[in-house]
């Protein structure tokens, strides 16, 4: 068994099939199949069921992608190990982001990249729950993420920034507000541009709700901050969004709540124990 065994096996898993592998280790796909085939004969088990359709792990496969992920890591750790004693650093850094939370990334990873021209850097963008589940299994090095503290349990976090949400509107747009200040009650009542579940500025906005026992109901579901501006913009709607998004759209009005208004921390966050040789240069640029 080899490292390039385990390459090809966490491919197809994550691929979910053998074509799709074989673009992404940019092979043909009777390499893959015969890598895996030959990885089935030492075990002495299938690691995939194959069917017509679709290609899913055996409980061997389970057990055997956590365990190869582990390897790889190491394999990785161990020359990160030697670049740093010749004065080199090289390796691949997989980062995690929830949609909705950006912070300035670009800054580290460009000076990361001007530091270490060696170091690879991959970007994943998904949902709270999956950003989670990668960082558990090491498919995501870091990420830079808005959790509650039950999120962050099991994760070493360190805070980026901290601010006010605000309820953002169309110019001229009247609606009750008391010392130039809007209750979340009252911004219920109004037709709301939200974010779709898992977003990060939706799952704040969701609990600042809850915390005031205010129930609402989106008029609008979006995923992206473009389409939530323009709907604010033609005055179709109102939207809560951090301070920080809500200021890259000067033309719009930006109200503060007088009560429960919803906090946004962004913070950066790893698995527990020593960070590795690239994640711990990644991190010094992060401030």
């Amino acid at each position: 068994m080899d490292l390039r065994q385990m390459e090809v096996v966490i491919a197809v898993a994550e691929e979910g099939g053998f074509t799709a592998a074989a673009q992404r280790l940019h092979v043909v796909q009777s390499a893959v199949s015969s890598t895996v085939r030959a990885l089935e004969r030492e075990l002495g088990t299938p690691l995939f069921d194959r069917t017509t359709h679709r290609v899913s792990l055996t409980p061997a496969g389970e057990a055997f992608v956590p365990a190869a992920r582990a390897a790889l890591r190491a394999a990785d750790q161990a020359r990160a190990a030697v670049d740093v004693v010749q004065g080199q650093l090289r390796g691949r850094i997989t980062v995690g982001t929830m949609q909705g939370v950006w912070a300035d990334l670009h800054r580290p990873l460009a000076a990361l990249r001007a530091e270490h021209p060696g170091v690879v850097v991959r970007l994943r963008q998904a949902a709270v729950v999956d950003i989670r589940q990668a960082l558990r299994e090491g498919t995501v090095d870091l990420a830079v993420v808005a959790l509650d503290r039950q999120q962050q349990r099991g994760l070493v976090t360190r805070l980026l920034s901290r601010e006010e949400m605000v309820l953002v509107s169309a110019p001229g747009r009247a609606f009750p507000v008391t010392d130039g200040k809007v209750a979340l009650a009252d911004a219920a009542r109004l037709p709301l541009v939200d974010f779709t579940p898992g977003w990060a500025i939706r799952l704040a906005v969701d609990k600042a709700f809850r915390a005031a026992s205010v129930d609402r109901e989106p008029t609008f579901e979006v995923n992206d901050i473009v389409a939530a501006s323009e709907l604010v913009r033609n005055d179709l709607g109102v939207c809560v969004m951090p301070v920080s998004i809500a200021d890259r759209f000067p033309d719009l009005t930006t109200h503060r709540f007088d009560r429960h208004a919803p906090n946004w921390k962004v913070m950066v966050v790893r698995p527990r124990g020593e960070a590795p040789p690239a994640v711990a240069a990644l991190l010094r640029h992060m401030t």
